[in-house]
């Protein structure tokens, strides 16, 4: 009977090894307000004029062509952001003291490739992880990692690239490339 605890502990070591958790770190940034780009969607109010008020997508320059203040750029800024450049335009000759919101009507594509079952661009889903992603193109091949994938995000001037889990966030306009697993 002696012998029952040092078995017991001899057991348990290596479940003890699988215990451990280290923390994960992504090179892609997972926080933070969304900024708009080319491809968005805008739906901007203005409160007391409804032939103003409307859809306007964000075209290739980052601008929204808005009627009477022309191109309003909005790339790189939040929705608070751009309502204020578009009240600031209206205002300069225009209106009196414009009351603008502007909230995403439709988000631009993400891209998937590799080993799924449909590459392409797939419009996104406010909330979307890889797995989600990996789902609307049609699951993993036989041959993919099923663990975890790589993701290209454009921060800042830069495209940076992560290798993260399946459950990592993803935002519009990310590439998610899923590789293909070595047995």
């Amino acid at each position: 009977m002696r012998w029952l605890p040092l078995l017991t502990i001899v057991l348990m070591l290596p479940l003890a090894a699988c215990a451990t958790t280290r923390p994960a770190t992504y090179l892609v940034e997972t926080r933070g307000p969304y900024d708009l780009d080319t491809g968005d969607t805008v739906r901007v109010t203005v409160y007391g004029d409804a032939e103003l008020t409307g859809s306007y997508k964000v075209d290739d320059s980052g601008a929204v062509a808005f009627p009477l203040v022309g191109p309003v750029q909005v790339r790189g800024t939040t929705t608070k952001m751009a309502a204020a450049s578009i009240a600031s335009a209206l205002a300069n000759g225009y209106m009196r003291n414009p009351d603008v919101a502007v909230e995403v009507a439709e988000y631009r594509p993400f891209f998937i490739q590799g080993e799924i079952g449909a590459a392409g661009q797939f419009p996104y889903v406010y909330g979307m992880t890889v797995r989600a992603a990996i789902s609307t193109a049609g699951g993993f091949t036989d041959t993919a990692n099923r663990s975890n994938a790589v993701v290209y995000r454009r921060q800042g001037g830069e495209m940076v690239k992560g290798t993260v889990s399946l459950d990592f966030p993803i935002y519009p306009g990310d590439t998610i490339v899923i590789t293909e697993r070595w047995f």
